[in-house]
């Protein structure tokens, strides 16, 4: 997850690394890591470097020299700027930038967005979850022209996504599946994966306590050998992003590393 591999920007465990988003591209490989999830802010918008097609070319030309690819852009910015307000209504600018930000996605070459809906943005939320249809309907044709899969990441109980996709049916609309938030909302693994797993288009890899905030691979509540395990089993093949918490400042390499080596492990069926 970009960001990680830079020290935190004003405490914030994620956000766009402006002053250093060129030096994660070595420092990925360093890793071991092959790619980078992008990340697109309200905040910084203006300075990142998706905006501009001078700015897309240079991360490419990155991405070229180092070998680290973009699959993926994690749109934070709806965190900010709401695509659907609490009646389920669809927010005309917000929806327009997804349109641009689809677009900008098939210059850079990446294959999905993420799109948040939890905490101010949550689905549980009736109504809100309503309006997603409606939503989806309007920025298909660019995902389509696109060919650019929008991944859904939610707090919804399996039951109630897998009911929303299903009903959705198209194949650019995804789940994203977050191991950690999972944990933390008390979702049964077997039962969740059971549910949605044919709906599954990312992973993000992250350990939580059951109720609580993110703690290091394997402290948490999750159960990260039966994710994996079960991901495994579905025949998933998607990407890995490493969305785990925060070490030490300056430690940011090492971390991913170890991380890195853990889900190897992990996805090989070896002991951890």
């Amino acid at each position: 997850m970009q960001g990680r591999l830079s020290p935190p920007r004003d405490g914030r465990i994620q956000s766009f690394p402006v002053e250093s988003w060129e030096e994660e591209f070595p420092r990925a490989k360093e890793a071991g890591l092959d790619c980078i999830e992008w990340i697109c802010e309200k905040e910084t918008g203006a300075l990142n470097p998706l905006s501009s097609d001078d700015g897309i070319r240079k991360i490419l030309g990155l991405v070229s020299r180092w070998g680290v690819g973009v699959r993926s852009i994690c749109a934070d910015y709806y965190m900010a700027d709401l695509l659907l307000d609490a009646r389920g209504g669809i927010s005309d600018g917000a929806a327009g930038h997804l349109t641009w930000l689809i677009g900008r996605a098939r210059l850079l070459g990446a294959r999905y967005i993420i799109l948040p809906f939890v905490d101010d943005s949550s689905l549980a939320a009736g109504r809100r979850r309503a309006g997603l249809p409606d939503l989806v309907t309007r920025v298909l044709p660019a995902t389509e022209s696109a060919g650019v899969e929008l991944h859904l990441e939610t707090d919804l109980p399996p039951e109630d996504l897998r009911k929303l996709l299903a009903g959705i049916d198209h194949p650019l609309i995804r789940a994203n599946y977050d191991i950690g938030n999972s944990a933390s909302l008390g979702f049964d693994t077997a039962r969740e994966l059971e549910l949605i797993g044919e709906f599954i288009g990312s992973v993000h890899v992250k350990d939580r306590v059951r109720g609580g905030g993110s703690v290091p691979l394997g402290e948490g509540d999750a159960d990260l050998p039966l994710s994996f395990r079960l991901l495994r089993d579905i025949g998933y093949g998607g990407t890995y992003i490493l969305q785990a918490a925060r070490g030490p400042g300056g430690e940011e390499v090492e971390l991913a590393a170890r991380n890195r080596m853990l889900v190897s492990s992990l996805l090989s069926g070896l002991p951890a």
